[in-house]
């Protein structure tokens, strides 16, 4: 894994939020879900971990956004964590598998990725968390690659694009589009794999066939 992304652990992340403005909006709920890699190199998303998280003190919530997230910050049963603590639960297990894959850090997976990183920044900074395993600036975006390798820049779009079933009364749950993007990044990256093998067998044909003339 430390090869095949410079010394990144690649970490699926979609955040539930109050807004857009990081430093405004409150953070309500958050996932991630590291990457792993089997023997001959595919990728397969690994376990998800996740949280709900309480508003920060002076925070604003856009009544417009919970009726898109259907989120109820007042539910006796939703079991927030004070953004402390919430980093913390997320990031203990990130750093674990960094280490187990000998990667010097994470770097953010989502789609749209800037905005999930905008708001785990502001987070961070808030409760000045000093054990951020996640590269400040730096991230994969799979509208991006997406947009490359399907044409789909939409995550129902591109999940369908790409053959992954896609439950449009389930999106936007922090769990459930992260599961998505973490499912459509490894379908972009495996399908590089074969295709960089399928360009590599060929190549050796053509240099086989060129010593047979010869």
């Amino acid at each position: 894994m430390a090869a095949r992304f410079r010394g990144f652990l690649p970490v699926v992340v979609d955040v539930e939020t109050g807004g857009f403005d990081a430093e405004r909006h409150a953070l309500l709920e958050i996932a991630a879900i590291p990457i792993e890699m089997q023997d001959d190199g595919t990728v397969y998303p690994g376990a998800v971990v996740s949280t709900h998280v309480n508003p920060f003190p002076g925070s604003e919530i856009d009544p417009r956004a919970l009726e898109i997230t259907g989120i109820d910050v007042d539910h006796p049963f939703r079991g927030a964590l004070d953004e402390r603590l919430a980093l913390d639960h997320l990031f203990a297990p990130i750093r674990a598998a960094a280490r187990r894959h000998g990667c010097q850090r994470a770097i953010l997976v989502g789609h749209n990725a800037a905005f999930d990183l905008g708001f785990l920044n502001a987070a961070v900074r808030r409760v000045n968390h000093k054990r951020n395993p996640f590269h400040p600036f730096s991230c994969f975006d799979t509208a991006t690659l997406a947009g490359l390798a399907y044409g789909q820049t939409v995550l129902s779009r591109a999940a369908h694009a790409a053959g992954i079933p896609f439950d449009g009364t389930q999106a936007h749950s922090a769990v459930y589009d992260t599961e998505c993007t973490a499912e459509l990044f490894c379908r972009i990256v495996n399908r590089w794999r074969d295709l960089s093998l399928l360009d590599a067998g060929a190549v050796d044909e053509r240099l086989l066939g060129e010593d047979g003339a010869g």
